[in-house]
């Protein structure tokens, strides 16, 4: 028996006859690894186990600094050249942010209307600073992308009246250089990770899920949110660290946690960058913690309700999570399919033992969008180099297709 079974068995051991009052259940898909239907694995399936569980630390925003320069927007040319804003028209930008991309388009295009969108409050507060200065070319909108609809609608905005829509997925740099947000691996500070702020305090921190949810779903968020190859180590050793020494709260004791698990002090990204022990993790729980494949699948429907027939929509991405998303959705693949299908093998209606109706062929082959550059668009090496957050950006680009009436 190694050293590393007899510490795990002492622990469980000892607190065998509490280990069920610990650990809260919580559902993850097992259908697939994008979980973007509404009944697959939301953070909200699990606010019944937390509530009256305190957790040792802050977990509250502390000073509310605006952040205006710390985020660079990524890939702005790019964005201006496949939206192609006009005087005039009426655009939706879904993640304000710091409003980088917005002013430039209001630059590029004076006289058209931007919607701007955030569920972050400080974002919602320099939209509101931004309106100002521009005479209000731009409404600030407080929200997920899934309250679009009713957002829109609230503000006299019927389907199909939108010209043009950005979607910048993925967390602001402000985000990550405020160390009591909780999202940063570079600086220390309470484990929070929450886009949406105290805005809704029902809604569970990543503390929350690390000190309440059992081994075997916290495997599962960060293997399929994180892509982590050493996910079920990483489980296990945060399991028996909250047994042995109680609740996680901070970010740098969360990182040390899963250092341990590793022999090196840095591993490779899919481009064999150097990158930090914990970055797979904290992504997986900040998607989990925010619902933020669920939210990007319900953008892109939303986009396509309201854009007018040949509106345009530009989505950049930070993760291949995201990227898949947003390429399925433009390519008419379904959500659920296998990865790497090709687009022919979901034509069924090609097998000469199926029989299906006309109906059913022409809702197979329907589009709903038709895509202005095939290929994904990266960000430029000058561009990395001055911004190196955005060397991880794809951006994607389609125009609504016609309806019929």
């Amino acid at each position: 028996m190694t050293l590393h079974t007899i510490r795990r068995f002492i622990i469980r051991s000892a607190l065998n006859h509490n280990s069920h009052k610990r650990q809260r259940n919580l559902h993850v898909c097992n259908r697939c690894q994008l979980c973007t239907k509404s009944d697959l694995a939301n953070p909200r399936n699990i606010q019944g186990s937390f509530k009256n569980q305190p957790i040792t630390g802050s977990l509250h925003n502390g000073n509310q600094e605006t952040g205006k320069s710390l985020h660079v927007p990524v890939m702005v040319n790019e964005v201006l050249e496949y939206l192609d804003p006009q005087p005039g028209q009426v655009l939706v930008d879904m993640t304000f942010g710091s409003g980088g991309h917005s002013k430039a388009i209001i630059e590029r295009a004076p006289g058209l209307h931007i919607l701007a969108l955030d569920r972050d409050p400080t974002a919602y507060d320099i939209a509101i600073e931004t309106a100002a200065q521009y005479n209000s070319a731009i409404t600030p909108l407080l929200g997920k992308f899934s309250d679009l609809d009713k957002l829109l609608k609230s503000n006299g905005y019927d389907p199909c009246s939108i010209d043009g829509l950005l979607l910048d997925a993925g967390v602001s740099s402000m985000q990550f250089d405020r160390a009591e947000r909780g999202f940063a691996l570079s600086k220390d500070g309470p484990l929070d990770m929450r886009m949406d702020g105290n805005r809704d305090p029902e809604q569970p921190s990543a503390a929350d899920v690390v000190n309440h949810i059992d081994e075997t779903n916290l495997y599962k968020i960060i293997k399929r949110y994180g892509e982590e190859k050493r996910a079920r180590d990483i489980a296990q050793a945060i399991i028996d660290y909250r047994y042995s020494f109680g609740p996680i709260t901070r970010t740098k004791q969360l990182a040390s946690i899963i250092g341990s698990v590793f022999s090196g002090d840095h591993t490779k990204d899919k481009l064999s960058r150097n990158a930090h022990l914990a970055t797979k993790t904290f992504q997986a729980l900040r998607i989990f913690v925010n619902n933020e494949l669920n939210e990007l699948n319900t953008a892109l429907k939303m986009a396509h309700k309201f854009l007018k027939p040949g509106g345009k929509c530009v989505a950049i991405s930070f993760h291949s999570l995201e990227d898949r998303i947003i390429k399925r959705n433009f390519m008419g693949i379904d959500i659920d399919a296998k990865i790497n299908t090709k687009l022919s093998d979901h034509y069924k209606y090609k097998d000469p033992s199926l029989v299906m109706d006309k109906d059913h062929i022409g809702k197979l082959l329907e589009k709903h969008w038709s895509l202005i550059n095939k290929k994904v668009v990266v960000p430029t090496e000058g561009e990395c180099q001055l911004n190196p957050r955005a060397r991880s950006a794809k951006l994607r680009a389609a125009i609504k297709v016609h309806e019929e009436p």
